[in-house]
């Protein structure tokens, strides 16, 4: 499948990495960086969405999506993401993504403000509102203010954003899909607002009551994934 991830706000707490064992798929473990595991909270807009090497999905293809992600080790050296919960705005997508890949999606009233970012944002403000539908409809507001370009990202930010794979588990079996993509072109972000209860609702109490460690945005990527390997 190939998509376009555009307009991207990566919000990163530092974690213990004990925290993140019920999460974790067998065979897997937390990807640390600095001796600390990470949890991320990251809304975006899924563009042109498209099956094989057919062509964009009409109107499914594109929806507003804010995922619960950490990163994850596999016993082969794969680094990966591990989603904690994924919602996404086309109910279609979530029931097609809970069937085939068994990862965590969930239904939600999804808004994005502004539309359309300027050619150069910096400075602009870009707000995301996300209302799931279902269960005991956790919600999450984020705010945040663009900044200036990052010519180069740092060991850090390289490790939140450069992620080429997630692990998952399917009946009992745990995945690797493997994904592929250019260089993150990031800005540095700043948050207004972070009033959050996605991040709990996956599992992960406490988390969003400190301030972020890290903000960043991105304009976004093309990406492709693979077929699914067992570990």
């Amino acid at each position: 499948m190939s998509q376009w991830w555009r307009d991207l706000t990566f919000v990163h707490w530092r974690v213990d990495p004990d925290l993140l064992a019920p999460v974790m798929p067998v065979g897997v473990r937390p990807d640390l960086f600095d001796g600390s595991a990470w949890v991320g909270l990251v809304p975006f807009r899924m563009v042109d969405a498209a099956p094989g090497h057919g062509g964009p999905t009409p109107w499914l293809g594109t929806f507003l999506e804010t995922n619960v992600r950490t990163y994850s080790l596999d016993d082969r050296g794969r680094h990966g993401v591990v989603f904690c919960s994924l919602d996404a705005n086309r109910l279609a997508v979530v029931a097609a993504a809970n069937a085939s890949l068994g990862l965590p999606y969930r239904w939600a009233r999804i808004s994005c403000h502004p539309e359309a970012l300027l050619e150069d944002p910096t400075g602009q403000r870009l707000r995301y509102d996300t209302a799931r539908r279902t269960g005991r409809r956790p919600r999450s507001v984020l705010e945040v203010e663009v900044g200036d370009p990052i010519e180069r990202p740092s060991p850090l930010q390289h490790f939140l954003t450069a992620r080429f794979g997630l692990h998952t588990s399917v009946l009992g079996r745990t995945l690797w899909v493997p994904n592929t993509h250019g260089p993150w072109p990031l800005r540095e972000a700043r948050a207004l607002l972070v009033q959050d209860e996605l991040v709990t609702a996956a599992g992960l109490p406490e988390v969003t009551t400190s301030p972020p460690d890290s903000v960043l945005f991105s304009p976004g990527v093309h990406t492709v994934f693979g077929l699914p390997q067992r570990l």
